[in-house]
């Protein structure tokens, strides 16, 4: 009898019982002189003992403010050293930081200001066609708990800082004793495909193990230097990146605000970073700059790429072209805080780009009947299901929509379909939601997808279901070409997947796009695609 999708992760090193504050504390005092946290743009440094200090001098500002534990302080900036401030010093008074993407627009802001209760928000000034100012002015009256904005890099950011003042400390202290490190700490808004986003609610104990355990696995210590390209407003920067790295006593690297290759690279190369985070899509635009072989990149060892697979190719350049031959990939999902699943150091290639890695210490993982909910056997796809302190503490507000997603067993049902290995190492094959059923044949996107990346006429693609009379559904390829004036027919795509694909597999239709349709968080609506398609 083949053995069951079930996994847990075993571990000598123990849990983390420290709130956010107080695990800081213990990094300044191990390693107050080793630098903590370099914004490249600006040129700005701090060791870990300014690094703290300057912490605690936006904690006394947040007191003197009136922040209670519990209130909720809003962010919504791009990636800058005052972020990361704003992070550290609302989990030492106990607020609760919520997340906002710096991409949304002013319906979706109201939302989050509304839904969280947002009392004190820090913001950018403007990135890019944003005007943050214009969009907070233009909502404040029907936000009535937004008591006052703070923008970064403006005298009002100024004006606060000089509220707070040393005095202030023994209230500091007092305060941080009252905290419990499962406090929610942080508000995650997830993108959804449908509807408005749902707010993950977090504790110190959820992020703070997460972002530690992640880095013991591709050995973190105070050495390491990692390059953020990615946001901070993501558990993969605040999380993965921030946290990660204080609880090691490793360095932060801002390269940018957003992410932009060349100032990536330039970063490592400057810096000496030794990790270096992203999805593939930037691995891809770093690998493809101009000049890409003239960065010195040799201080590299590891990093994590996660997000989505990892085309094979890419990862062999990764490892021999920029040195990472630790690199790592990560799965999981913001209301896991986030990751649940990770390669190890010494994974082969194939384990690399063929899985998402094995479970974490303290945690368990198993693929079930999506119908039934019974642990399937190995080898056999289901949906994955995720157990342990990473599991959010629920929906923001929302307890009927936490107990669609956690169940009494308190296990997160993810939504992804997974096959797990004989080995314990998990794939992900796709979405339920996603999942075609083609005259009783389980038919999954993603299969489909990866197989037709290899035409040499299509650049990207999206695999979706619609409706059909005899079979249920049918299969249609959503393509982007490679080259728009020479496109890809529904001949040829069928011809290139003739015997190398079961037949039921083969599309039947095909779309031809410049574009699909995307969420905020950069994933593809293929909720939009379907219905678009349908007829």
């Amino acid at each position: 009898m083949s053995a069951l999708s079930y996994a847990h992760g075993t571990s000598a090193t123990t849990l983390l019982g420290d709130t956010i504050g107080a695990n800081l504390d213990r990094a300044v005092a191990a390693w107050p002189d080793r630098e903590a946290l370099v914004d490249v743009p600006s040129g700005r440094r701090w060791t870990y003992a300014r690094f703290s200090a300057d912490v605690d001098e936006l904690a006394y500002a947040l007191l003197a403010t009136g922040i209670a534990k519990g209130d909720r302080v809003g962010i919504w900036a791009v990636n800058c050293p005052e972020w990361v401030l704003v992070q550290y010093a609302t989990a030492r008074v106990g607020a609760v930081m919520v997340n906002i993407n710096p991409a949304y627009r002013t319906h979706e802001v109201e939302y989050v200001l509304q839904q969280a209760g947002i009392s004190l928000l820090f913001a950018s000034l403007s990135h890019k066609t944003s005007d943050y100012r214009a969009m907070v002015e233009e909502v404040r009256g029907r936000c009535p708990q937004l008591r006052e904005t703070v923008y970064i890099g403006d005298p009002t950011w100024d004006a606060l800082i000089g509220r707070g003042t040393p005095d202030l400390r023994e209230e500091l202290r007092v305060r941080e004793g009252e905290l419990s490190c499962d406090d929610p700490i942080n508000i995650q808004y997830t993108s959804g495909t449908t509807g408005f986003p749902k707010g993950a609610t977090l504790s110190h104990h959820n992020i703070l193990n997460n972002g530690y355990f992640v880095g013991e696995s591709i050995a973190y210590s105070e050495q390491d230097r990692i390059c953020i390209p990615v946001p901070f407003y993501h558990c993969f920067g605040m999380v993965m990146g921030n946290l990660a790295a204080t609880s090691h006593g490793a360095c932060m690297v801002i390269p940018a605000p957003s992410f932009d290759p060349a100032a990536t690279l330039r970063a490592v190369q400057e810096e000496r970073c030794t990790s270096l985070y992203g999805v593939p899509t930037m691995f891809i635009a770093e690998l493809n700059l101009p000049g890409f072989a003239t960065y010195d990149l040799s201080s590299l060892r590891t990093g994590i790429m996660a997000g989505s697979p990892c085309p094979v190719e890419v990862m062999k350049r990764v490892v021999a072209e920029m040195h990472m031959a630790e690199v790592s990939i990560c799965y999981g999902m913001t209301e896991t805080s986030p990751v649940s699943l990770q390669t190890r150091r010494d994974d082969d290639l194939e384990h690399r780009t063929g899985t998402v890695g094995r479970v974490l210490p303290h945690l368990e993982v198993k693929v079930v009947d999506p119908a039934e909910g019974v642990t399937q056997p190995r080898g056999t796809a289901g949906e994955l299901c995720t157990r342990g302190y990473s599991v959010m503490l629920g929906y923001w507000n929302e307890p009927e929509k936490t107990a669609e997603a956690v169940d009494a067993g308190r296990w997160m049902h993810t939504g992804d379909l997974a096959v797990m290995r004989e080995d314990g190492y998990v794939e992900i094959v796709g979405r339920i939601k996603d999942m075609i059923i083609r005259g009783g044949e389980n038919i999954y996107p993603r299969e489909i997808e990866e197989f037709l990346y290899a035409h040499p006429k299509i650049a990207d693609v999206q695999v979706v279901g619609v409706p059909h009379e005899r079979y249920g559904e049918e299969v249609l390829a959503c393509v982007i070409p490679l080259d728009p004036a020479d496109p890809l027919t529904l001949e040829e795509l069928r011809a290139f997947c003739e015997d190398r694909l079961a037949h039921y597999k083969i599309p039947s239709r095909l779309q031809v796009l410049e574009s699909f349709p995307m969420t905020v968080s950069g994933k593809v609506r293929k909720i939009e695609l379907r219905q678009t398609y349908a007829d």
